[in-house]
């Protein structure tokens, strides 16, 4: 027995071979802590199969799930001036973008798409918490003004999903300006007879819930979902007193009239499609594996240009 080619050779190939195991393929429940396989995370809308968590998911990933085929197009949103008021705190604002811009791979902390849902035409909105805590400046506010300009022109419903910290403070006065600018283009599409739709999930805070997030026909939360203005330790500590457990959670608004459904993930399609063929007095979806829709894919769909009022 050769003692180096037998055993100190083979010893010295594994180390050096050794491959890294990815750090990205698990992912812990911040809920259960049960360790959950990414694809199969992916595969349940980052639903946690063991407990029902609802982690958050991308505006992208969640458009993919939701329109049929995956298939949708971006609709252009007007770009305001990047950085109004030169604010600066601990880094620029233009760093803060362009780190936000790096890590998450959108531009702004919302996306507008168009497309079909079980065969029903919408256009849909839908914020990334990731990106600056999802916070509400002046390009969301055009992303909903563009939208909202869009479904009218489509004659088409509204369907919004939110997750926002609040307005975004580097943009002081002109981002708390957007609360009634919002509000205005939802009564653009209630004066046209057009379903608003909107889907509160975790968290919907600040600005955005005392504005354009709980004006919607009906009010949709995913489980657990916070959704609030001031949040509980706040009011804790201002109050000097205990809050309910669950308070301000999605069950607990439902429980005392707030919201009209608290809906799991992964049913959120076919109960927003059963309700909007409702309002558009339409009959029922036929609920079977459709075929995807004629249109170009994901990657090769250009943004729709806004109509020439949202440049306004």
């Amino acid at each position: 027995m050769n003692w180096i080619s037998n055993y100190v050779r083979p010893r010295i190939n594994s180390i050096f071979s050794r491959r890294e195991v990815p750090e990205n393929l698990w992912s812990k429940c911040d809920e259960c802590g049960q360790m959950l396989f990414h694809r199969e995370l992916a595969d349940n809308l980052n639903v946690c199969p063991n407990c029902g968590h609802h982690m958050p998911i991308k505006p992208r990933e969640r458009f993919k799930a939701f329109f049929d085929g995956g298939v949708f197009v971006e609709v252009k949103v007007p770009e305001p001036i990047q950085d109004p008021l030169q604010f600066r705190d601990q880094k620029k604002y233009v760093d803060r973008i362009k780190e936000a811009r790096r890590t998450t791979g959108e531009k702004e902390a919302m996306l507008v798409a168009e497309g079909e849902v079980n065969r029903t035409p919408i256009v849909a909105a839908a914020q990334d918490f990731s990106y600056m805590a999802g916070s509400m400046g002046m390009y969301v506010g055009n992303a909903i003004v563009a939208a909202a300009e869009r479904a009218v022109q489509l004659k088409r419903p509204l369907v919004l999903f939110s997750a926002a910290g609040g307005a975004r403070m580097q943009e002081g006065i002109l981002s708390l300006m957007q609360m009634p600018r919002t509000t205005v283009a939802v009564q653009m599409l209630k004066e046209a007879g057009l379903p608003y739709i909107v889907v509160l999930t975790h968290p919907t805070t600040g600005g955005v819930t005392a504005s354009y997030a709980m004006l919607g026909d009906v009010q949709i939360a995913e489980p657990g979902a916070l959704i609030c203005f001031a949040g509980p330790r706040v009011i804790e500590q201002t109050i000097r007193e205990t809050l309910p457990e669950g308070f301000q959670r999605a069950e607990y608004l439902l429980d005392h009239g707030m919201l009209d459904r608290v809906t799991p993930r992964g049913k959120l399609k076919d109960e927003i499609v059963c309700i909007l063929r409702m309002l558009l007095r339409e009959p029922p979806a036929v609920m079977a594996d459709l075929p995807a829709p004629a249109t170009a894919s994901p990657a090769q769909s250009a943004p729709v240009e806004p109509p020439a009022a949202a440049a306004e």
